[in-house]
Formats: structure tokens, sequence, C-alpha cells
């Protein structure tokens, strides 16, 4: 049992490091600037993903492995499959892939949604990751002007539930699947049900102003991965504009596992 004076010891030493924070985030205030503890950031933490046995990562809209590197420094681990259907981000995604030398990683040139086929896709000539097989809007172009100049692209598209059928690939649990896909995350949700049902974790983008023709709201992604027995966890990042309201966001649901 600890003595008294060992427990006044404890909250003397509460008491220091709780005087001490308060004095860094004041200091920090008055210039102007904010102060966090590293552990406390949902880049740090993940929101608790480190600790849910992922050993599977779905990366969908993956660019040039932006979101793969992050995940992998993460879970280093679990086996990555990337899907990134424009051909120079591909080819970037790839040699990454390959160079990793791991025999985790996969990349296929591939955009998903609701069907097999192919489809024109908008891509942004100053700024590939916002490209989109959506049209951006002119809220998007005031925002964020390295969206306006563009240049049509035929991709193959397929359904994320198809393409691992046909591809006998065997998704080991727990697996998480992160969409980037600039508004349209809710047609790979529905082309993929029985994968998503499988599925523990899901990280999607989600706009709140409109900056695709057609996208999907937050209330439809939240409606979609709600039957398929998610809850919504937090967000990893957000963006603001420069009024200070949220753009758009990169949201976590989580299934329950009890």
């Amino acid at each position: 049992m600890m003595s008294h004076r060992e427990n006044g010891l404890m909250r003397m030493r509460s008491i220091i490091r709780g005087f001490a924070s308060y004095m860094v985030k004041g200091a920090f205030h008055r210039a102007g600037l904010d102060a966090q503890w590293l552990g406390n950031t949902p880049q740090h933490n993940a929101l608790g993903m480190r600790t849910m046995g992922i050993r599977t990562v779905i990366d969908v809209g993956a660019n040039t492995g932006q979101f793969a590197r992050y995940i992998r420094s993460i879970l280093p681990d679990a086996t990555i499959l990337c899907f990134e259907p424009l051909p120079g981000p591909f080819a970037e995604l790839r040699a990454w892939a390959d160079r990793e030398g791991s025999g985790r990683i996969h990349a296929f040139n591939l955009a998903l949604g609701e069907y097999a086929g192919t489809v024109e896709m908008f891509e942004h000539v100053d700024h590939s990751p916002s490209s989109s097989i959506l049209p951006s809007t002119a809220v998007s172009h005031t925002l964020f002007p390295q969206t306006r100049r563009h240049e049509s692209v035929a991709i193959k598209i397929d359904s994320v539930d198809e393409f691992l059928m046909r591809s006998e690939i065997t998704l080991v649990p727990e697996v998480l699947i992160k969409l980037d896909v600039q508004g349209y995350e809710d047609r790979v949700i529905r082309g993929g049900l029985s994968t998503f049902a499988a599925a523990r974790v899901c990280i999607t983008e989600i706009d709140f102003d409109m900056l695709y023709d057609g996208q999907c709201s937050f209330r439809d992604v939240w409606a979609l991965l709600d039957r398929s027995g998610f809850h919504f966890r937090g967000n990893l990042d957000q963006t603001y504009a420069p009024d200070g309201h949220a753009v758009f966001a990169d949201s976590v649901f989580v299934r329950d596992t009890e």
C-alpha cells in the first residue's frame, strides 16, 4: 500500500506537470501559436488503430502512395493493396512499391466504383491528388485554384467486390479500407458491400463544401457505413477555408467487435 508521503509526492508531481503544461500552452498562445502533446494527436495515435490488429489495408485512390507510406509507418506488418487509375501517379506508386521489396505492397492501375468498364476522369494537371471522376465546381476553383486546369483521361474502373472475387485475393483480418476518391466515396462503398462488411475500419475523405458536381455528403457516407455496422470514431485531419470552416476531413469509422 502506498504511504501518505508517497501519495503526496505523486500528487505534487501531477500538479507540477499540469502547471508546466499550462505555462507552455500559455506562452504559445500569447505568441499566436498552439501546442499539444504529440501522443494526443490523431496523426500520432491513429485514433486507436495501432491496437486493432490490422493486417490488410485497401488503399483506394492511392495517388503516389502518400497514405500508404503513412499507414505503413503505423502498421509495418500489414499487406497494402493500392488502387490508382491515373498513369502518371500510378507509375510513381508502383516504383515505390517495387523499391520496398517486402512483398507486402501491391499496386493496381484501376479506379473502384459500382461497375466494371471504362470512364473519363478529370486529371488536375496542377495537383493530381484532387483529380476525380466528377467535375470540380466553382467553389473548388476558388478555394483551391490548382483544381482549375484539367485534362480528360480514359481509365479502367471496377467494383471492389468483383475485383477481389476474380483475383482471388485473400483479405487477412483485420481489414482497413481507405477512400480518397474526391466525392465518389458512396459509389465505392455500394460496389463493395461485401468487402466493407468484412472490414474493421474505414477511413474516408469527406467533402463538406460542394467541391465536385454529384459528390456524396457526410450523411450519405455515414448512412451507408452505419448499415454495415460502423460508427464514427473521429477525424484524422481536417482542411480549413480562410474563414475557418472545415472544407473536408479524413473521417474514421470503426466496427465494434463485441
